[in-house]
Parts: C-alpha cells; sequence; structure tokens
C-alpha cells in the first residue's frame, strides 16, 4: 500500500506540469495568430485628408517660371500597411512672368509606404513612414489673360515624403511633388508644358 501511495506522489506533479504547459500552448497559439492580423491597414482602410502646396513653376520657352499656392483635397484607400491608393484633387495657379494658368485636377495616386507589413505586429510604436507614389490624371485650364486652345489636358505627378503618426487616428504628411502637364496650347506660348516642384504639408484622418 505504501509503495502505491510513493508511486501515486511521483505521478500527480508530472501530470500536473504537462496540463500547465497544454494549457499555454492552447491559449498561447490563438493570440499569435491575432497578432499576425492586428495591422494598421486591418484596423483603419481608409482615410481623408488636406494639404497646402507651394509650387515652383519650371521656366518654359524663354519665359521665367514663378513660386505660387494651392491647395489639394484627398481621400484614399489601404490595401495592405505597404500599399494604398487615393483620389487626389488638386486646385492651383501656374505662373510666369508675363501671365499664369487657373488650373484644377484630380489625380489618381498609388503609394508605397516604408511599413514592415507581415512582421508590423513588433513595429507599433512606429512614428516616422517614408513613403514613394506616382499620379496620373486630368487638369482643367482656365486662361488667366491669356487665350487657352485646350481647356483640360492629360497629367502626370511623382510623389515622395514622410508621415509623422501622432496616434492612431491623426497623421502629419510632409511631402514634395514633381506636376507634369501636357501642352495646354496657349496663345503666349503654343508649346508650353507647365511644370512644376512641389513643398506640401498637410493632414490625414484615418478612419
Amino acid at each position: 500500500m505504501k509503495k502505491l501511495l510513493i508511486c501515486l506522489l511521483c505521478v500527480l506533479p508530472m501530470h500536473a506540469g504537462a496540463t500547465v504547459l497544454y494549457r499555454v500552448q492552447t491559449t498561447s497559439a490563438p493570440t499569435d495568430s491575432v497578432n499576425k492580423n492586428d495591422t494598421f491597414a486591418s484596423r483603419h482602410r481608409f482615410y481623408v485628408g488636406g494639404m497646402y502646396d507651394l509650387s515652383f513653376w519650371q521656366n518654359d520657352g524663354g519665359v521665367a517660371g514663378k513660386a505660387a499656392s494651392g491647395f489639394d483635397v484627398v481621400a484614399g484607400f489601404r490595401l495592405y500597411d505597404t500599399f494604398r491608393i487615393e483620389a487626389d484633387y488638386m486646385n492651383t495657379r501656374a505662373k510666369w512672368d508675363d501671365f499664369a494658368l487657373k488650373t484644377n485636377t484630380i489625380f489618381v495616386n498609388a503609394l508605397v509606404d516604408a511599413r514592415i507589413d507581415n512582421l508590423y505586429r513588433f513595429f507599433y510604436k512606429q512614428k516616422l513612414v517614408p513613403y514613394v507614389g506616382a499620379g496620373v490624371g486630368m487638369t482643367w485650364v482656365d486662361g488667366d489673360d491669356v487665350a487657352v486652345e485646350k481647356d483640360s489636358v492629360a497629367s502626370m505627378a511623382a510623389l515622395a515624403g514622410i508621415a509623422v503618426e501622432l496616434g492612431e487616428h491623426f497623421t502629419l504628411d510632409l511631402g514634395y511633388r514633381y506636376v507634369y502637364m501636357f501642352k495646354p496650347h496657349t496663345d503666349v506660348l503654343p508649346d508650353l508644358r507647365p511644370r512644376a516642384h512641389q513643398l506640401r504639408v498637410g493632414a490625414r484622418i484615418n478612419f
């Protein structure tokens, strides 16, 4: 009888340890699987924002370009942590020495964010997110003291910048954009191709 009791006392701790190990394994696996799917894009698919633009229009045909200000309104969708697309409305004036053009442009932008996609669960505290992108669109042109033959032209853009994330829902955006518009055929410069380097600052709200 004593030998039986001694055997039971030896087996019970082993059984208890195996039970605890089993419980740890069964509770930790689902936690890992949730963390893998808990990315910024999964929590905030949509965003809207606004930008202030300072445009430096380039010389063309011997006419010196000038600086002008404008604004953007954007609405975007995140497919992944590292990739998003957005609709972008830009309003600005293109200015040279002797004349100016009023422009309204709609771009569709594709942007790549420098996040670590599958490992993002280790970088929840990432605050600075660099990005690059490109856009294509259409510009509606209105002459300011100048005749314009084409009131709508195709446009392209290249973008780069850095996002400063101030929490889950608010992001500052500091960026650069190169804008190229095809010929609007003005009477002053028939071969004018409006081009500009833009400095941009704005904010996005994440939903």
